[in-house]
């Protein structure tokens, strides 16, 4: 099994629109804004356009940090400043994290069944430690993420290198990710069982002629992996 973070594990959204209210209160900016929500809409719509820089390569993982910061501001920022500023909302956005309801019971039903890694197109830095907060780090064999790979989701090479790690053929493993393009097809694509997580974190689109397995909810994962006996190679953890 591999699985994706945001949106799939941890509650991302949530957690990303409770640590920025936080944030614009702690900061005084709420009154640049008419509507809370106009401004939670605005970060995550720069969030989501200045990452997709980032996977396409046009910039750093750092860079598309700032570059949030300074369009969400409508400012310029020197690096100190932007950095600065990214640390104060993080605090709040930590200070909001969690797991999604279904996902412990779920890997706890698949701990004996199924091995488990992730593969995320955030950087080993950031997911390791997100990973070891929610207390979820030492249910996976390996961390797998896009910084570091040099090539992100959803491209083949990002699900082939996680599906290496493990020692598997593509045909032997199972991605789970809530993105119906990135995850979905892209895991589809390379090979591997696709799982989609529909948590409405993404917009439905038709996944053409793969087969992307929709799920609403984690519980019904097991009974999925059940219906495929290629799928399930012993635990390596005692």
């Amino acid at each position: 099994m591999v699985w994706d973070v945001d949106d799939t594990l941890f509650d991302y959204t949530s957690a990303d629109r409770s640590g920025m209210r936080a944030h614009l209160v702690a900061e005084g900016l709420l009154g640049r804004h008419e509507v809370v929500e106009d401004a939670l809409g605005r970060w995550r719509e720069i969030t989501d356009r200045q990452w997709a820089r980032y996977a396409a390569g046009e910039c750093g993982f750092q860079e598309q940090r700032r570059d949030r910061v300074r369009v969400f501001l409508d400012t310029e920022m020197d690096d100190a400043e932007a950095d600065a500023w990214f640390q104060r909302y993080m605090a709040h956005y930590e200070a909001a994290w969690g797991v999604f309801p279904d996902v412990l019971p779920t890997l706890e039903a698949l701990a004996v069944t199924h091995r488990h890694a992730v593969l995320s197109n955030s950087s080993i830095t950031v997911q390791e430690h997100k990973l070891r907060a929610l207390g979820l780090l030492d249910r996976f064999e390996a961390v797998l993420c896009a910084a570091e790979l040099g090539v992100s989701k959803p491209r083949p090479g990002a699900f082939l290198a996680a599906c290496e790690a493990l020692g598997l053929a593509p045909h032997e493993v199972a991605y789970v990710g809530d993105h119906p393009e990135i995850d979905g097809r892209g895991a589809a694509e390379a090979g591997l069982l696709s799982v989609w997580i529909d948590r409405g974190t993404a917009p439905a689109r038709d996944a053409g002629d793969v087969v992307v397995h929709r799920i609403a909810c984690l519980s019904e994962l097991p009974a999925l992996l059940r219906s495929d006996t290629r799928f399930g190679a012993p635990s390596t953890f005692g």
